[in-house]
């Protein structure tokens, strides 16, 4: 198998195996970096319990992860565009594992907790942008180009929620809770790089990218699409799992008592279960609602919100339950029809970089506790909740009106 070079200044897969499958050759590791960024959220409940970690403090850790997500978003994709995808997502790789080892060595320190989560964010970030951009030219190459968004998103998503579900598992029911979790990822994230070896390149270094410093930007010709359809969107992809297993399970801590971990564990799997079902099935739900399964996304999200008002009011588990595959379902919807879109406008040469823009800013969505925490002394936690419910159905409303308006083709 050769590589032959592209139009771009990078190159195209040839065909054969490598070029029809070489996706899955970079799959693994893409699900192994989301696994090290997201198995800690199921262990928050270890960590209060064990450790005695306060809610601001919890909430301190999933800020520095956020924190580290903007240097790797920033630079991934300008790096890898100098110097290939492959040496950066191995040196994604190793950033990844760094951040697991300080978190299984380090989980009873403030400081070990918040260091461990910004060197997890980079290398999630490494992940996504690299690993999204890598699966979209892999995909292209097969002949396969409208595949790349839901590749890229389902291997995202069995990171988040298989890392969630195996982490949550071993830290209620297996010896070790705080290392047994990291040492399991650390192994598969080394297998997924002895995997990755094989992967073939698609992007050759290119001495004329200049823009080492960052590359978070909106090209100018997809300026106005972006703002109109998915701008309003993008926050909504993750401010939806927050609500589920960040949320949701706090809301029922009092009544969950000692298996709280095991019951957010299994929110996290509900909620990230769903999204990767409905993400399979991405392709026919966007003929279903032509062109607008983000909206469908963002509405299921609405709803969601609206049926976690018992568990606020009386502490109902079963509603935590029941608004879990709601927002998994919206997750999944609004994460393949923004990384569709931002893939469709985007050229070879703003690929990365706009793929980079997109996940800054769903991204933002994990502040959406916080923000409801905050509010918290000024209206009841139902009336935010109705809110969060109202806001979502207005950003929706922006994103059908800009489809309308042609910006649609996604």
């Amino acid at each position: 198998m050769s590589d032959a070079p592209g139009p771009d200044g990078g190159s195209r897969a040839s065909t054969g195996i490598a070029a029809t499958h070489g996706w899955l050759r970079v799959a693994p590791i893409v699900v192994a970096l989301a696994w090290g960024g997201n198995h800690f959220v199921p262990l928050m409940q270890l960590y209060e319990r064990v450790y005695g970690y306060s809610t601001v403090e919890v909430d301190l850790f999933l800020a520095f992860y956020v924190i580290g997500l903007v240097p790797g978003f920033a630079l991934a994709g300008a790096w890898s565009d100098r110097w290939g995808r492959k040496p950066v997502m191995l040196g994604g790789l190793v950033i990844g594992v760094a951040g697991s080892v300080i978190l299984a060595t380090a989980s009873s320190s403030v400081v070990g907790m918040s260091v461990g989560r910004l060197v997890c964010g980079v290398s999630v970030a490494v992940g996504m942008v690299v690993g999204s951009s890598w699966i979209k030219e892999l995909s292209v190459a097969s002949g396969h180009s409208t595949a790349g968004a839901r590749r890229a998103a389902l291997s995202l998503t069995a990171g988040f929620g298989g890392g969630a579900g195996i982490g949550g598992v071993l830290a209620q029911w297996a010896p070790l809770p705080t290392v047994l979790p990291y040492a399991v990822q650390i192994a598969a994230t080394i297998l997924a790089g002895v995997v990755l070896l094989r992967a073939p390149e698609t992007r050759m270094p290119d001495p004329t990218v200049r823009s080492l410093l960052g590359d978070l930007r909106i090209p100018r010709h997809a300026r106005r699409r972006f703002v109109r359809t998915v701008l309003p969107l993008a926050p909504w992809v993750f401010a939806a799992p927050a609500l589920a297993f960040a949320v949701g399970p706090s809301l029922v801590a009092g009544e969950t008592g000692e298996l709280r971990v095991g019951f957010a564990t299994l929110a996290t799997v509900v909620t990230l279960g769903t999204g990767t079902v409905v993400q399979l099935l991405s392709a026919p739900i966007a003929r279903l609602t032509r062109g607008r399964h983000g909206v469908l996304g963002m509405a299921l999200i609405a709803v969601g919100a609206v049926l976690l008002i018992p568990a606020a009011v009386t502490g109902s588990i079963p509603a935590v339950l029941v608004a879990a595959p709601l927002f998994g379902a919206g997750y999944g919807l609004c994460m393949v029809f923004g990384l569709a879109a931002v893939q469709d406008m985007a050229t070879p040469h703003d690929l990365a970089g706009l793929t980079a823009v997109y996940y800054s800013i769903t991204y933002a969505g994990f502040f959406l506790p916080a923000l409801l925490a905050v509010l918290a002394p000024l209206v009841s936690f139902a009336g935010a909740l109705i809110g969060t419910a109202v806001v979502l159905l207005g950003c929706a409303a922006l994103v059908v009106r800009g489809l309308r308006r042609g910006c649609a083709g996604v």
